[in-house]
């Protein structure tokens, strides 16, 4: 099954609301199409997993700790337009070099990508002397400081995974990263692609996380024709406000980007009544996260009445491998005619969760910006075919 074939059953699967049978179908293509290890967590996570010869047959191999390159994707979809829904099924169309429908772009597309190169990667090919080694490997510029990569080789693993719940804030990948998975280096097939220019996929070395916060103003009641009696929740809900403002949210550069965090009052809401002195009032926050320091938004809860929340904290990303990303790079350059850069990106992917754990991520897919979540989403078939030779490129090389 091809590229695009497999990409064209994935969206034409609703996994919007229940990633059940979408999750079926890729467990049946893998078991049906690779000798891979294939395993469904009790979520649905699922992941596959192969090793090269030299990583199996003697007792001393298979004792080994292999090396791990985990290729990455999820395949829950966010909710279809209705004109991407027909008889309750998914609709999926090709036109113009291009498949359109709910999923195409993120990331069903980049996820079969991911998956075919699972299957057809050569793991015996000899190693490629354009690619760096994963042994004794130096830092190149780019990304941002030395190689974690070991000084002897190891036996090496090739993994594949699909998550769950990505769009619900990385469940499905919190709790496969709970259950011990932890590969040493991870492709995101997010989207990378226009970045830098046009018809280039680049390769993301970073990108923010996100903090959403719930700020409680409480005072006391009163007659607004008596405001001295009661303690006006609001005007403490705008002193936070005017702290919130007053804070400084960090940056750093990455890849020759900067990255730029970012604070933001979203909503407010309180009060009753036109006569009464509020006694509640909330203001949500939203909060752009880079790797390193964050803002200090907990100074608020120092305000008398104030209190702090955090409601979801989603982590950021950043590559500290350099000769990893230039490995990336280097595939994707000679997938493709033009210069793929390494870029950063402005939101958050369960590559932020993998990080955090430890593993060493870029990532590297077919989306384009504007395509992700709209009701006319679509995937270039070009580049799904470039993003399967990327995929497969590195794995045989860096393995």
């Amino acid at each position: 099954m091809s590229v695009v074939d497999l990409t064209r059953t994935l969206v034409s699967i609703p996994s919007h609301e229940d990633e059940t049978a979408a999750g079926d179908a890729l467990e049946e293509w893998l078991r049906t199409e690779t000798d891979a290890t294939v395993t469904r967590d009790e979520l649905g996570n699922v992941i596959a997993r192969r090793r090269s010869s030299e990583a199996v047959g003697t007792a001393e191999a298979e004792a080994a700790d292999p090396r791990t390159l985990a290729l990455v994707g999820h395949h829950d979809v966010v909710p279809p337009d209705d004109s991407q829904i027909e008889n309750g099924e998914y609709v999926v169309e090709e036109r113009d070099g291009r498949l359109y429908g709910r999923g195409t772009a993120d990331m069903k597309g980049s996820l079969a990508a991911a998956a075919v190169a699972f299957r057809d990667a050569d793991l015996e090919s000899a190693p490629d002397t354009g690619l760096e080694s994963p042994s004794g490997a130096d830092s190149t510029p780019g990304a941002n400081s030395g190689s974690n990569v070991d000084s002897e080789p190891r036996p090496g693993e090739l993994v594949f995974a699909s998550f769950v719940g990505e769009e619900d804030g990385g469940i499905g990948a919190r709790h496969a990263i709970e259950n011990g998975f932890a590969p040493d280096h991870a492709v995101v097939g997010e989207g990378s692609t226009n970045y830098s220019g046009p018809d280039v996929t680049d390769v993301a070395v970073a990108h923010k996380g996100r903090r959403a916060s719930t700020i409680t103003a409480r005072g006391t009641a009163a007659h607004a024709s008596e405001p001295e009696a009661g303690e006006n929740a609001i005007y403490r809900a705008a002193d936070a406000v005017d702290a919130i403002r007053d804070l400084e949210a960090p940056s750093l550069e990455v890849a020759g980007d900067r990255l730029e965090g970012s604070l933001v009052v979203t909503e407010i809401e309180g009060g009753s009544a036109w006569n009464v002195v509020p006694e509640n009032c909330t203001i949500t926050v939203d909060e752009r996260t880079v790797p390193g320091e964050r803002a200090s938004l907990e100074t608020v809860a120092d305000l008398e009445g104030v209190e702090w929340t955090v409601d979801q904290d989603l982590p950021p990303m950043r590559c500290d491998d350099g000769a990893f990303a230039d490995a990336v790079r280097e595939a994707a350059d000679r997938s493709q005619s033009a210069a793929p850069e390494l870029v950063t990106k402005p939101h958050a992917t369960d590559a932020g969760w993998l990080s955090r754990a430890g593993t060493e991520c870029v990532i590297y897919g077919a989306s384009e910006p504007g395509e992700a979540h709209t009701k006319t989403e679509s995937v270039s078939i070009s580049v799904l075919e470039r993003c399967l030779e990327t995929y497969r490129r590195l794995a045989e090389r860096w393995l």
